[in-house]
């Protein structure tokens, strides 16, 4: 065995070792190109030899829920209906974002402790209004609650469904 031979033997033991498959991987734009895609870690569920490839999901995935905010006094009936997105993360936590007097108020949603359908909600913009909310969970998908503006303005925080 000369010393190319070697090496091209050590290159070949080198890159089997690696812990990598070379995949091929077709771009947007049709184009195949290859990319590196690590070895599952050992002990890992791996299928047998032809069966399709697949990713369960590890825990439960967010849900993003649709919020409607109903006027409940004089000032919010200036508004009207506020709708707005509420991502629940399963895990106590959510995201928050309602559109209001045509400011986009971002915030959080969390789950009281000791209390796993209630919790609160707050929502911020950059031009300084706000809000609070306290809800109430019938399912991880649908809720009601009560929401209060720093204009004055209170509304019926309905959560989920259509």
């Amino acid at each position: 065995m000369n010393n190319a031979q070697k090496y091209l033997s050590l290159l070949g033991i080198a890159v089997a070792l690696t812990g990598c498959y070379v995949v091929p991987v077709r771009g947007p734009d049709g184009a195949v190109y290859y990319d590196y895609y690590p070895l599952p870690p050992a002990g890992y569920p791996v299928p047998p030899a032809g069966a399709p490839m697949t990713s369960a999901p590890v825990g439960p995935m967010p849900a993003v829920l649709n919020a409607r905010l109903y006027p409940t006094n004089e000032i919010a009936t200036q508004t009207g209906i506020i709708t707005g997105t509420v991502t629940n993360m399963m895990t106590g936590k959510g995201r928050f974002q309602v559109n209001f007097m045509g400011e986009v108020l971002s915030g959080e949603a969390t789950r009281v402790s000791n209390d796993e359908k209630r919790g609160v909600a707050s929502a911020y913009s950059p031009k300084g209004t706000y809000m609070s909310c306290d809800y109430q969970m019938n399912t991880p998908m649908q809720g009601a609650g009560d929401c209060r503006f720093s204009n004055g303005a209170t509304f019926k925080l309905h959560l989920g469904g259509s």
